[in-house]
């Protein structure tokens, strides 16, 4: 439990860092917002990870009732952030977490996803190694194995973008997609890195007494982190739900925030492997 609960703090800083991205909307619903008799709106959220405390503030706001208040009944969907991507893009699903470099390669793939909250200012992916590895620079990783979940998502663009800062190309590495096992897979040896936010493995691996190196993306490239993805059809058609998802979850973010130690004990409630 005291892993979970230093994963959850450390969480807390970089949300305490990317504060300011936050949209100014972040009190209570309006007034008129009065839901008490009306039937609560299903929302699913593709959420592209595990059940993981670095989703606190979606916790806090389900349990809060932000989400409630704004008419809305939030369930969080697990799997992966490409997977989600396509299906906001359809229209088979309204909402996702995902970073703002989905959104130019949705984009690109003529997907019409937009970008609506903002709420890391850096971006949280890096490459964490056994200090004993000696994996400092980008230019380190030259001959080395490095772990991934898989060629896809905000893990593969931190990736490419720190081999670039480092004058490297997936051909100077040998890539192994080994799905959300990165913490395993380097204290075991397995791989000589791997790919994953700074809040899950490094930190898994601190609690357990092993000491890491981290690259991460910010220090070479700055692009938009994390944050709330919804598609144009959305925006235009049904307006109100984007704003209430939006405010919904600015409020739970400054709430988590404000009450980290209360944040810590809802997440309890939601990681498995927390118990």
């Amino acid at each position: 439990m005291n892993r979970i609960r230093t994963i959850l703090l450390s969480f807390t800083m970089l949300l305490i860092s990317a504060c300011a991205a936050l949209t100014p909307s972040t009190g209570t619903p309006t007034a008129d917002a009065d839901t008490s008799a009306q039937p609560l709106t299903p929302v699913r959220l593709g959420v592209g990870y595990i059940p993981n405390v670095q989703f606190a503030p979606f916790y806090v706001g389900i349990e809060k009732g932000f989400f409630a208040d704004e008419g809305l009944d939030v369930s969080l969907d697990y799997g992966f952030e490409n997977d989600y991507l396509a299906l906001v893009g359809t229209d088979d699903l309204q909402f996702m977490v995902g970073s703002g470099d989905q959104i130019i390669l949705g984009r690109a793939q003529g997907l019409p996803v937009r970008y609506v909250l903002n709420w890391y200012t850096k971006y949280p992916v890096v490459i964490f190694a056994k200090s004993e590895k000696g994996i400092t620079t980008p230019a380190d990783l030259a001959g080395k194995t490095i772990g991934i979940p898989g060629p896809f998502g905000a893990s593969y663009v931190a990736l490419r973008g720190i081999l670039e800062a480092g004058g490297l190309t997936e051909a100077d590495i040998t890539l192994e997609s080994i799905g959300f096992t990165q913490a395993a897979a380097v204290s075991e040896d397995q791989v000589d890195a791997a790919v994953d936010y700074g809040v899950n493995g490094p930190i898994v691996l601190a609690q357990a007494g092993i000491e890491t190196t981290q690259i991460g993306l910010d220090d070479h490239l700055h692009i938009p982190a994390n944050g709330l993805i919804t598609n144009e059809k959305t925006i235009q058609e049904n307006p109100e739900l984007a704003a209430k998802m939006v405010r919904a979850t600015a409020q739970a973010i400054q709430y988590t925030l404000e009450h980290p130690e209360e944040a810590f004990e809802i997440a309890l409630q939601f990681v498995p492997e927390a118990g």
